[in-house]
């Protein structure tokens, strides 16, 4: 005789399965939530889809319009597979349907589907498929693609039956409406994001025009009256040619602090890494080294040393940019075990020897770089080797 008590009059015994599946349901949606870039919200939705429903594969594809995928993220695939398999789909088959039409498919065996139209030699196999499409409003933004259930154990340890079932795809219709948003807010995130970039070269060119352009027209003005000095009155010709030096000069610094000055106020709204990669898409864009940024697991930092963490940045870009004849130029940012941030820029420019560099009394910026880093309590350090390129890495430690 079971010892559980009965239910109250009118309410159904708890459902143990039902909480798991709201539970499974809560920490999918907050693993969807936690990103806002289009391609790792593709990416969380694909691999809760698949941990959800407990299948073997799990794919997202996001239609173009011309006829294949603009995106198309896989999970339960690795890299090398992927790589087989070739280029990305066309939308044909079962997946084409899938993109047009409002309601789910569920199939016991995919390769017996009417519009089946097999897949390449380096593909998986799959058998059993749930498809549901991720609909925006009236659109269909995207569809959610399921194969091989696999069995879960019950209570008695046995094997459930394979295949999807009406609950799972109740499961998946939850998931993906959930996932709608999510993919909407992450669009509207990276239009902001380039709505800002947009702003941020009108700004750029507004400073120049203001800050530069007078400068240029002098030092243009005032070379031309050196060219005909040259002859007749060496020494004035000498006088205007100081005058050249002192306006490129200041041209350069104004220059300078245009770049430097890149948009500090985005990290309050934006943070440090989204700040970084808006700055490196900028100089990549108006210089013609190639300029990158690579981060990795990079948790926010107090408000000080993402600040300092950036002007390293900007400072370590300047100079490879403008002194380092570099081809190409790389950013890192990458997170530590304490929970604070390393920062890298390296180039592949001619380098230059450090110490004749201090012995000449150009530091290039050295030392406000070594201050801002001592100011929170990180490290600076520079290598550097003629026709070998530089390196400055920058480690602040964590909260």
């Amino acid at each position: 005789m079971s010892s559980e008590p009965a239910a109250p009059p009118g309410r159904a015994p708890a459902c143990d399965p039902c909480l798991g599946g709201i539970e499974a349901i809560s920490s999918a949606v907050l693993a969807m939530s936690r990103h806002l870039e289009v391609r790792e919200v593709l990416r969380r939705i694909t691999a809760s889809a698949r941990t959800l429903l407990d299948a073997e594969y799990a794919a997202l594809g996001v239609p173009d319009d011309h006829g294949g995928f603009a995106q198309f993220v896989v999970d339960g695939v690795s890299d090398e597979q992927w790589k087989a398999i070739g280029p990305l789909p066309r939308q044909h088959g079962v997946l084409a349907s899938m993109l047009h039409q409002l309601t789910p498919t569920r199939l016991t065996d995919v390769r017996q589907a009417a519009d089946f139209g097999g897949w390449p030699a380096a593909h998986p196999e799959l058998k059993d498929f749930l498809g549901m499409p991720i609909i925006d409003g009236t659109e269909i933004v995207g569809a959610l693609f399921l194969a091989n259930k696999r069995g879960l154990a019950n209570k008695r340890g046995s094997a459930a039956p394979a295949g999807f079932t009406a609950h799972d795809e109740e499961l998946l219709r939850i998931l993906t409406a959930h996932a709608a948003l999510a993919l909407g807010n992450a669009r509207l995130y990276e239009r902001s994001r380039e709505l800002t970039l947009a702003g941020e070269r009108a700004r750029i060119a507004h400073d120049l025009h203001d800050a530069v352009s007078q400068k240029l027209f002098s030092l243009r003005l005032t070379a031309k009256a050196a060219a005909t000095l040259v002859d007749r009155d060496p020494a004035r010709a000498r006088a205007e040619l100081a005058e050249v030096a002192k306006l490129a000069a200041e041209a350069a610094d104004e220059l300078r602090a245009v770049v430097i000055e890149l948009r500090p106020a985005a990290l309050e709204e934006d943070g440090l890494v989204a700040t970084l990669a808006s700055q490196v898409q900028v100089l990549d864009r108006a210089h013609s080294a190639e300029v990158t940024f690579r981060p990795a697991d990079v948790r926010a930092l107090p408000p000080a040393r993402e600040a300092a963490l950036l002007r390293v940045a900007q400072e370590a870009l300047h100079n490879a940019l403008r002194h380092s004849g570099a081809r190409t130029v790389e950013v890192a940012l990458t997170g530590t075990a304490d929970r604070g941030a390393v920062l890298r820029v390296s180039d592949d420019g001619h380098g230059f020897d450090p110490e004749s560099v201090r012995r000449a009394g150009r530091h290039l910026g050295l030392v406000s770089m070594r201050d801002r880093a001592a100011s929170v309590g990180g490290r600076l350090t520079l290598e550097s080797v003629p026709g070998k390129g530089t390196v400055v890495e920058m480690e602040v430690p964590g909260a």
